[in-house]
């Protein structure tokens, strides 16, 4: 979904990103460079408004941790 190259929902996120601070996208470093680099044999370039984070699934743990979400 963050990919610049392909993703359907791109034109929304620019839309979400120029409307609020709120929110904010984090691309899985882990997957972008173990599976889809690998699998594509080329750099998968990820839309200007996400950042990438080592692991997403341990981001987002620590994210819901953090606010005791359960």
């Amino acid at each position: 979904m963050l990919r610049n190259d392909t993703s359907p929902v791109k034109a929304r996120i620019e839309t979400l990103a120029l409307s609020t601070r709120k929110i904010s996208y984090k691309a899985c470093g882990q997957l972008r460079s173990k599976n889809m680099q690998k699998a594509e044999n080329k750099d998968i370039p990820i839309i200007p408004q996400a950042q990438v984070v080592a692991s997403g699934v341990v981001r987002s743990w620590s994210c819901k941790k953090k606010l005791d979400l359960r």
